[in-house]
């Protein structure tokens, strides 16, 4: 009865996303506020009905109600509790009614925070995030329905969550992933709205970009967790390894971080408009081609946990209307929202610009090295893959040319900059920066290493520069501070760039002095690497709720003390007899200790793979400061004013047109 009612449940949500997609624009069309004023409640039906059906799923779960297909594909009566929660969304069927979940919840979201915002203009966005989901729900119901039964015959038990799931680093990954993809439909419906009525100034602007703040803050969340369990659980001691399952959620980010850039420029220029709209395009086009990666099968990823060629086809559809849709109708209005704004070459304005070109260049080579291989094999040229070596050499120097700007960008001046401010605010910090640069790999390394330097000096010229750039901005004559010169939206972006300098700090430290030693080890045995020894005492046999596992037994000395025991250990998981490492790793803020387990070898010795990882933490943390910095711009008290002038004076407008 239970999975009946969650199938019920999610027509009925399909049923109120159908009307939400249409009377409102008949309402607008026809200037009948009685329809317009639909939008709302049918959004919130919508809503309450989709979280209705989820929570029936996941109830079918906690239950074993193994005569759910979905259910008894991917958990067991053995399963933690935790993990089964998990498994709802650990399969194809479960990750879409995931992202419909996410698609409401950002719509409801728009509907309970926007009631002071013109109601024609809320209608057509919400009219517009409803056929996308109208769109969603169909194929979750006519492909993927994960409420299929298997009646009259079932079985006893499930084939058990995929053990890569079994983890808390993917019981949090994946929504905070697909609520950052999700929530660029938001300011693609912003953008849309404004397609259809013509019409996007500095109101429009501010209205859409805490949207896409928190959007974009979630996603980084979900690549940084991403990223973060990628390191610690497959034992190889990665955190990054351009796979296209983190292209698929690196690229909508990219672009993300261009078009929060952009609106900025809209909002306080009036400039960038068209260009604004089409990144807010390209960034939701870009999170459904990622969706489509990761569930059509059409890449192998360690990533990819659900996969289905024949069905990822309905995800390419969407993605073609969504694409040829959006860009048909911003050909034929585009030229009605030209910029009003003229600027001169040195200005703010020209580094915004160039900062968004540069990040737009480096999602293109990202896309490319994506999407090229897939199309080398569909040609039947053969199978090639693109991996490091290409994007370290394309991506690394537009990296490197990002870091200068972001820290010039927001000295100067909007329109047009005084002469010699460069060289009167930044000129000693750049001779500075370069001097710490070139002497920082002799001082920690002991040898000049050219990408270090660069890594190092970049880093230093940012962080110096912000914080200058902080202290300026709220110094006084008086020689005091005063932080209402400032806005919380500034503060969000100091954060943000220093989390941007810690981070190339971090990659720039593990990518260039990281050791590591595969080495054979016997019972007793030890080995020395980089100032630390580690002895080997042994293996244990240790069992879990629905594993067996071999655990190591490692001591770490430093100096002659012992400073940590690390216990690395090799899983057997009893359903799905599918192996797992999990590495033993010591951390502190300076550096990671990391052991994980190969095979076993003759005379009860083992591979053993040993790291040592200097500053690895700091990625962590730069991407906390990162989403940090993105949330404290969504808490600015300007997106919570009340109708401004420009708000009003669209109304008229908007009334204006309709009756004509």
């Amino acid at each position: 009865m239970i999975p009946e009612l969650g199938n019920f449940s999610l027509i009925v949500a399909l049923a109120f996303a159908i009307c939400l997609s249409v009377i409102p624009l008949i309402g607008v069309s026809t200037n009948n506020l009685t329809l317009v004023r639909y939008a709302r409640p049918m959004t919130f039906g919508m809503f309450v009905f989709t979280i209705f059906s989820y929570l029936m799923l996941t109830s079918s779960f906690v239950s074993d109600d193994f005569s759910v297909l979905y259910v008894a594909q991917h958990s067991n009566s053995h399963l933690p509790i935790q993990y089964k929660f998990a498994a709802v969304f650990g399969g194809h069927e479960g990750s879409l009614l995931l992202w419909v979940l996410m698609l409401t919840t950002w719509a409801s979201a728009l509907a309970v925070s926007s009631r002071q915002l013109d109601e024609a203009f809320v209608a057509r966005v919400l009219a517009i995030l409803g056929l996308v989901i109208v769109g969603f729900m169909l194929f979750t119901l006519l492909t993927s329905n994960p409420f299929e039964r298997l009646l009259p015959n079932f079985p006893s038990e499930g084939r058990d969550l995929n053990p890569l799931l079994q983890d808390i680093g993917l019981i949090v990954h994946p929504p905070m992933l697909y609520l950052g993809w999700s929530g660029f439909s938001v300011a693609f419906a912003f953008a849309i709205a404004a397609l259809m009525c013509g019409k996007m100034d500095a109101a429009w602007a501010r209205w859409t970009r805490p949207w896409t703040l928190a959007a974009w803050s979630f996603l980084t969340i979900g690549i940084v967790l991403g990223s973060w369990w990628a390191y610690y659980e497959l034992g190889w001691g990665g955190w990054w390894f351009w796979d296209p399952v983190e292209n698929a959620s690196f690229m909508p980010w990219i672009v993300g971080t261009a078009l929060l850039h952009s609106l900025s420029v809209t909002e306080q220029r009036g400039s960038f408009r068209n260009w604004t709209v089409l990144l807010a395009i390209c960034a939701f086009s870009l999170s459904l081609l990622g969706t489509f990666l990761v569930r059509s099968g059409v890449i192998n990823s360690v990533h990819s946990f659900a996969a289905d060629p024949s069905r990822g086809m309905f995800i390419l559809m969407l993605l073609g209307v969504v694409v040829i849709g959006s860009l048909t109708l911003f050909a034929f209005r585009a030229s009605e929202l030209k910029s009003t704004s003229k600027f001169e070459l040195y200005s703010r304005e020209t580094f915004m610009l160039a900062g968004n070109v540069a990040l737009v260049v480096a999602t293109a080579t990202v896309l490319l090295g994506t999407l090229y291989p897939l199309l080398v094999d569909a040609l039947n040229l053969g199978k090639i893959s693109v991996g490091p070596p290409y994007y370290n050499a394309v991506f690394n120097p537009i990296v490197c040319f990002m870091a200068i700007i972001m820290a010039i960008g927001p000295v100067i001046r909007w329109k047009k900059n005084k002469a010699g401010t460069f060289r009167q605010e930044l000129g000693l910090i750049a001779i500075a920066s370069v001097a710490f640069g070139i002497a920082f790999p002799f001082v920690y390394g002991g040898e000049f290493i050219g990408w270090v330097a660069i890594g190092m000096g970049l880093a230093f010229w940012l962080i110096v520069a912000t914080l200058k750039n902080a202290k300026t901005s709220v110094f006084t004559s008086t020689s005091s501070f005063d932080f209402s010169k400032t806005t919380q939206s500034y503060w969000g972006m100091v954060v943000s760039h220093i989390g941007i300098a810690v981070g190339i700090i971090g990659v720039t430290l593990v990518s260039h002095y990281e050791t590591q030693l595969d080495i054979r080890m016997d019972v007793g045995s030890k080995v020395e690497l980089s100032g630390y020894e580690f002895y080997f005492d042994g293996m244990k046999d240790v069992t879990g709720p629905n594993f067996t596992a071999k655990q190591g037994q490692f001591r770490v000395f430093e100096g002659g003390e012992q400073i940590a025991v690390l216990k690395p250990e090799r899983r057997i998981y009893q359903v799905q007899t599918m192996g797992m490492t999990e590495a033993g790793i010591d951390s502190t803020i300076t550096r990671d200790l990391f052991v994980a387990l190969g095979d076993p070898l003759d005379n009860e010795a083992w591979a053993v793979r040993v790291y040592v990882k200097p500053y690895i933490n700091l990625l962590w943390i730069a991407g906390a400061l990162i989403a940090f910095g993105g949330f404290l711009c969504v808490g600015d008290r300007r997106y919570r004013a009340k109708k401004t002038a420009a708000v009003q004076t669209m109304m008229v407008n908007e009334q204006a047109a309709s009756g004509a």
